[in-house]
C-alpha cells in the first residue's frame, strides 16, 4: 500500500459509459483502477460493467481493489450494472446517485467521456465554489483530450467568471498514477496567485 492511501480512503471516478475512438482511452481507464487497487484506495464510480467505468471497475477489482458503484434503477438496464463489485448501491435517480457518489468520496478524477462526465464534473467544481466541500479535483489527460476543457476553464477565469484560486487547485495530468499521489499531496490551491492556470500534477 503506497501513500496514496495515507491521505486519501476513496477516490470518485467519472468517466463514460461509452470506449470512444481511442484504445488509449480504455487502456488510462484500466491504469487507474489498477493503481488505486494497488495503493488500496476505494473506487466509487457510476456502476456499469461498459465503456470505460466497465474497464476502470474490472482492472480496480483484478488489483483487489475494493469498488463501490452507484446506479439509478431507471438506466440499470441500459448502462448494464456491474453486479461483481464489492458494493453496488442501487438509488431513486441521477440526482440521489451524484450526491452519494461525492459523499463517498474523498477526491474526484475526471476520465475520457461525454456530456453526463462533464456535467458530474462541473457539478463538484461549483460545490467547491460554493464551500460545500474542499474534496481535490483532477483531471486525467489522455492524449489530449481535456486540453479544449482546460483553455476553455481558462478563458473563463481570465473573463472574470471563475476565481483564480477555484482553476488553479485542479490537477491535470496524463499520468494516472502520478495524478493520485497529485490528489493525496493535499496542495489544491494551485500556482502563483496572480494566473489562471490549473495545476499539473
Amino acid at each position: 500500500m503506497n501513500k496514496t492511501s495515507s491521505r486519501i480512503g476513496s477516490v470518485c471516478v467519472y468517466c463514460g459509459s461509452r470506449d470512444g475512438a481511442r484504445p488509449s482511452y480504455r487502456s488510462a481507464a484500466a491504469e487507474l483502477g489498477a493503481a488505486l487497487g494497488r495503493s488500496g484506495v476505494r473506487l466509487v464510480y457510476g456502476g456499469a460493467q461498459v465503456g470505460l467505468m466497465g474497464a476502470l471497475a474490472n482492472a480496480a477489482l483484478d488489483s483487489g481493489g475494493q469498488v463501490l458503484g452507484v446506479i439509478p434503477e431507471s438506466i440499470m438496464q441500459r448502462e448494464i450494472a456491474h453486479h461483481g463489485l464489492t458494493e453496488l448501491r442501487i438509488v431513486t435517480g441521477m440526482h440521489a446517485r451524484k450526491l452519494a457518489m461525492i459523499e463517498a468520496a474523498d477526491a474526484f478524477i475526471a476520465l475520457p467521456g461525454g456530456f453526463g462526465t462533464l456535467e458530474e464534473l462541473f457539478e463538484v467544481l461549483t460545490w467547491h465554489q460554493l464551500g460545500w466541500h474542499d474534496k481535490p479535483v483532477g483531471l486525467l489527460d489522455v492524449d489530449g483530450f481535456y486540453a479544449p476543457l482546460v483553455n476553455a476553464m481558462r478563458h473563463m477565469c481570465d473573463e472574470g467568471f471563475v476565481p483564480r484560486d477555484n482553476v488553479s487547485r485542479i490537477r491535470v495530468s496524463s499520468d494516472p498514477a502520478g495524478l493520485l499521489e497529485s490528489l493525496a499531496g493535499g496542495d489544491t490551491h494551485g500556482q502563483s496567485p496572480g494566473a489562471c492556470h490549473l495545476h499539473n500534477a
